[in-house]
C-alpha cells in the first residue's frame, strides 16, 4: 500500500515532467556534497531543477504524466535535471559544469518532447548555439543580401562623386 508521502512525491514529479521542456538523466554517483550544493544552485540561478529520484517514484510520476519514455533513461542512482526553456541552454549549462568543476557527475540521456536522447545527443545538444545566437545569425544572412545590393546600387553614386570632388579639388588649387 503506497504511503500518502511516496503518493505526494509521484504527484510532485509529475507535475515537474509536464511543465518541463527537457529531462536530463544524470548519474551523480561520487559528488560530494558540496560539490551537489553548487550544482543545484548553478543550476537553479539558471532556471534549472535538479531532483535526486527514487526510480519507482520516477517511473510512476512518468506514467502518470503521460511520458513513459523518461523511463528508459533512468536507471541506477538517479538526479533528473528539468530545464523549462531552450532545451539547449539546459544541456550546456550541465555540460558546462561538469566541463569546469571536473564533476564525475555523468549524463545518462534526456528527453525532449517524445524524443529519447542518448547522452551523446544531450552533449550535441550543448554545443549548439543558444536560440537567441541561432536567430541573430539568421537574420544576419537575410540582411547581407541586401547589404550587398545597397553597395552595388550606391557604387556608381559614391565613383562620381569622388571623381566631382576631386574635379573641385583641382580647380581650386
Amino acid at each position: 500500500m503506497p504511503t500518502e508521502q511516496k503518493i505526494k512525491a509521484v504527484e510532485e514529479i509529475r507535475t515537474w515532467i509536464e511543465q518541463c521542456s527537457i529531462v536530463i538523466s544524470t548519474d551523480y554517483t561520487g559528488m560530494s556534497m558540496n560539490m551537489m550544493t553548487d550544482f543545484r544552485r548553478k543550476l537553479r540561478e539558471n532556471g534549472l531543477q535538479f531532483h535526486v529520484v527514487k526510480n519507482r517514484i520516477a517511473y510512476l510520476a512518468a506514467d502518470a504524466a503521460n511520458r513513459p519514455e523518461i523511463k528508459d533513461v533512468i536507471a541506477g542512482p538517479t538526479g533528473i535535471a528539468l530545464g523549462y526553456g531552450d532545451p539547449a541552454q539546459s544541456a550546456k549549462i550541465i555540460a558546462e559544469f561538469i566541463k569546469d568543476t571536473k564533476a564525475p557527475l555523468k549524463i545518462r540521456g534526456g528527453v525532449m518532447g517524445k524524443e529519447i536522447l542518448p547522452p551523446e545527443l544531450v552533449e550535441q545538444l550543448a554545443t549548439l548555439p543558444s536560440k537567441e545566437e541561432l536567430i541573430s545569425q539568421l537574420l544576419g544572412q537575410l540582411e547581407a543580401p541586401i547589404y550587398r545590393l545597397a553597395n552595388v546600387l550606391n557604387s556608381p553614386i559614391s565613383g562620381l562623386a569622388r571623381v566631382l570632388r576631386g574635379y573641385a579639388d583641382r580647380q581650386s588649387e
